[in-house]
């Protein structure tokens, strides 16, 4: 929606801000360091005004007014000397943004004028102060001459990230159905941020689609999920966000949950439905990779998920990787033997005039498109299948199984409902059993029992 934004003019106005608090850390100052928080209030008179072009080449001065904000700044003084000022920089950060107001208006126009405009603006401007001044991103100041790059922010992790689907997603369009994309950050820089593909006409989309982060601080940061429905040349629509803090995950283990979408993630203006998200989550601090259990051998140029995910044994196949010169992550998957068995199900809905079902079960798997099916079990809403099918999986990591159950008619079939479910926990586990809600249905669950034999190879060069 908008392809630029400066500024043309900017002044502070004569309102100061206030200061209402003032504490300093002693757990995080440090021996060589004082850390201080600030606590401020403006409702400040400046005078902004943004020169905003969009994609379609409009170009629009937009003035941003009455402006009201309260925050916590952090200051660091570090490091301490002993020749004045007594610290060698200033560090300042924006620690915790806990308001912040304005309003836009367009030079000799309305924003009303061109549709999505007034909240892409506003969406970038709260983005652009998220990224640039938001703890942990810092500014340092120095005051006396020195080398001060231990001060600067670096990495101390990596996020691994699964986009598996979503569901129940509300409909932005008024003929047919929304045609949903996701965003995906930590930090919203362009470079920083990610996209998924868009899934035409679906309020149920399969993303399955992975990404890698880099976390700064995994105290005060967290994932967020975006998603849009894509109007194509016309501004995207936003479904709904959500947001996971890294803090909740624990090191080295995999977090599989799904997140409600909600319009606004600071206030929560209404309470419409907007769909859930599925995302798995894997949180590894640098340096610790080895320490977790089951990793790849430290060689391997893989993601994060990757190393979590080694066999117990290893054929000829896992040795020539080893031999190799480190591996592209592209290069690299996790193949193996998937063993599906469908136990039974229960409570299923009626769907025949005489309320009961013929229920069988459909098993795919998504990427490599294979297919099986159990045999129908007549006039039962609790069958009982036992039967187990075998698929040779050729990449594990980005594979969906997904399991419908149908209702079989003498004039065709209908669906009841469904389970999708990544191979990532059997990969882990090894092997499981489990009750499912199923998806789409009213009522109904089902019994599927998973065990993974697996093999790791490169890739066929070809």
């Amino acid at each position: 929606m908008i392809a630029s934004l400066k500024f043309s003019k900017l002044t502070l106005g004569t309102v100061a801000p206030q200061f209402t608090g003032v504490s300093i850390l002693e757990n995080e100052s440090g021996p060589n360091g004082i850390t201080m928080e600030l606590e401020m209030q403006w409702d400040g008179n400046p005078k902004i005004v943004l020169d905003i072009k969009t994609l379609l080449g409009v170009a629009l001065p937009i003035e941003v007014k009455n402006v009201g904000f309260t925050g916590v700044f952090r200051l660091i003084f570090k490091p301490l000397v002993d020749e004045f000022p007594c610290f060698g920089a200033l560090s300042y950060s924006l620690r915790e943004k806990k308001g912040l107001d304005f309003t836009l208006k367009v030079i000799g126009g309305e924003l009303t004028s061109i549709p999505g405009i007034s909240d892409a603006i506003e969406e970038t401007i709260l983005d652009a102060i998220e990224d640039s001044i938001t703890w942990p991103v810092r500014k340092i100041i120095p005051i006396l001459p020195g080398d001060y790059s231990d001060l600067e922010l670096k990495p101390v992790g990596t996020l691994d990230v699964k986009l598996v689907q979503a569901k129940d997603l509300s409909n932005k369009d008024l003929i047919g159905k929304s045609d949903p994309y996701a965003v995906v950050f930590i930090r919203p820089l362009p470079n920083k941020t990610k996209k998924t593909k868009t899934i035409s006409n679906s309020l149920n989309p399969i993303w399955n689609e992975h990404f890698e982060f880099m976390v700064e601080d995994v105290s005060t940061q967290h994932l967020t999920v975006r998603v849009f429905d894509d109007e194509g040349v016309g501004s995207s629509q936003l479904i709904g966000a959500a947001q996971v803090p890294l803090h909740e995950l624990e090191p080295g283990k995999v977090k599989d949950i799904w997140l409600k979408l909600v319009k606004d993630l600071v206030v929560q203006r209404d309470t419409k439905n907007r769909g859930q998200v599925q995302v798995e989550l894997l949180y590894c601090p640098l340096g610790k990779e080895s320490g977790f259990k089951n990793p790849f051998n430290a060689n391997f140029s893989l993601t994060i998920l990757e190393k979590a995910l080694k066999p117990e044994s290893e054929d000829s196949d896992a040795t020539d990787v080893k031999s190799s010169q480190s591996p592209k992550k592209k290069d690299v998957i996790v193949r193996g033997v998937l063993s599906v068995t469908v136990v039974a199900a229960e409570d299923l809905p009626a769907v025949d005039f005489m309320g009961k079902a013929d229920p069988f079960v459909v098993i795919t798997l998504k990427k490599s498109e294979s297919k099986s099916k159990t045999r129908v079990v007549p006039d039962s809403l609790n069958p009982v299948w036992n039967q187990t099918f075998d698929f040779v999986v050729e990449d594990a990591l980005h594979d969906l199984l997904i399991l419908e159950v149908w209702d079989h008619d003498k004039f065709g079939k209908d669906k009841i409902g469904r389970v999708i479910m990544t191979l990532t926990r059997v990969m882990l586990e090894g092997e499981f059993q489990e009750w499912f809600t199923l998806d789409g249905a009213k009522s109904g669950k089902l019994c599927i029992h998973l065990k993974w034999t697996p093999r790791l190879k490169l890739r066929d060069a070809s």
